[in-house]
């Protein structure tokens, strides 16, 4: 029983390996990650692969297989729902609309809104999904990756230029991604859509990565207005974490 445990134990350790590098590993990239023996692995994997929870593409990498898709929706409405009552107290302070986000595969899936109650607002409707370079809460997503995670899955997803001020070429991403990490939070300046400005921090703790957003039209959320923002969304996120913390 304690070594069909273990087996149990190791297997979702795989998958959380792939999950943190964006969906894909080879053997030996999850073999070092692990510090599994190659064998222990191949056949961990196999019956993951036969059961759907994980694939081989063609070109013998393993990625986060079709099977995950129902828990993980399961699952995203369930945090959603979590972050509901943190997310209504940052839009009573903020006074504009505030989301969370997590990835689903390289793309960025919206799992909970609470709109601002401005006639003018920002409304994203709950499961939309969007490219994760040109929103806050993406590169606050990205840069919770390892450096070179977070190019591979920008490089399989593309810099697609939304707007004049999208970020599209490669190395300056990484760039801001740096800085993200070492201020602690990201911005969408327009980058996703014209007027509208957008501050996002992660949500360090939860069980899957995790990022939250302010959201609004640029000529109200000012990069002044910014200054003050951060630290409110800071403390959402404590609290979010804290939350999921004592579920």
């Amino acid at each position: 029983m304690a070594d069909a445990v273990r087996s149990l134990e190791r297997a979702f350790e795989l998958l959380e390996h792939l999950a943190d590098a964006g969906g894909e590993l080879a053997l030996s990239e999850l073999t070092a990650a692990s510090g599994l023996p190659m064998p222990t692995i191949y056949r961990l994997l196999r019956t993951l692969v036969n059961r759907g929870y994980v694939r081989q593409a063609p070109s013998k990498r393993y990625a986060l297989g079709p099977r995950l898709i129902r828990l993980g929706e399961s699952s995203s409405r369930l945090l959603g729902a979590w972050a509901r009552p943190a997310l209504a107290r940052l839009v009573d302070e903020v006074g504009e609309t505030a989301n969370m986000a997590l990835f689903d595969g390289d793309t960025v899936v919206y799992v909970a809104q609470v709109p601002s109650r401005h006639s003018m607002r920002m409304f994203t409707e709950v499961g939309r999904r969007v490219q994760a370079h040109c929103t806050g809460v993406g590169k606050a997503l990205l840069a919770q990756l390892p450096a070179e995670s977070a190019r591979t899955l920008v490089c399989r997803a593309g810099l697609e230029a939304h707007t004049p001020h999208t970020i599209t070429d490669l190395e300056v991403l990484m760039r801001e991604l740096d800085l993200i990490r070492r201020r602690g939070y990201a911005l969408d300046d327009e980058e996703q859509e014209l007027g509208v400005r957008c501050v996002a921090v992660p949500v360090a703790g939860a069980p899957a990565l995790s990022a939250i957003s302010v959201s609004g039209p640029s000529g109200r959320l000012t990069r002044a207005t910014v200054n003050d923002v951060v630290p409110l969304l800071r403390r959402a996120a404590e609290r979010l974490a804290r939350d999921f913390a004592t579920s």
